[in-house]
């Protein structure tokens, strides 16, 4: 099975993309990307992610792993000694 890419190859020529329709492709995306539907569906998306899954209530992505790594809390009594301290 021959796995060589055709770039390492020597006599190969490399094919690129006209300037025209390179041009023309990046001015329709621009268009689309500006237009109204574009927008209203952008911002329809991103209240519907951001009011749940990337913004739970409880503040952390897993609840329990949230848990094992918060540093442990001190001690009413090891409060107490650092006041005393």
């Amino acid at each position: 099975m021959d796995l060589s890419f055709a770039r390492l190859e020597r006599g190969v020529a490399v094919t690129a993309l006209p300037v025209d329709l390179a041009v023309l492709l990046a001015g329709a995306s621009a268009r689309q990307a500006a237009s109204v539907t574009a927008r209203v569906q952008a911002k329809v998306t991103m209240a519907r992610v951001g009011a749940g899954l990337l913004a739970p209530r409880h503040g952390a992505f897993h609840p329990l792993v949230a848990e094992v790594l918060r540093p442990p809390r001190p001690t009413v009594e090891e409060l107490s000694e650092a006041s005393r301290d």
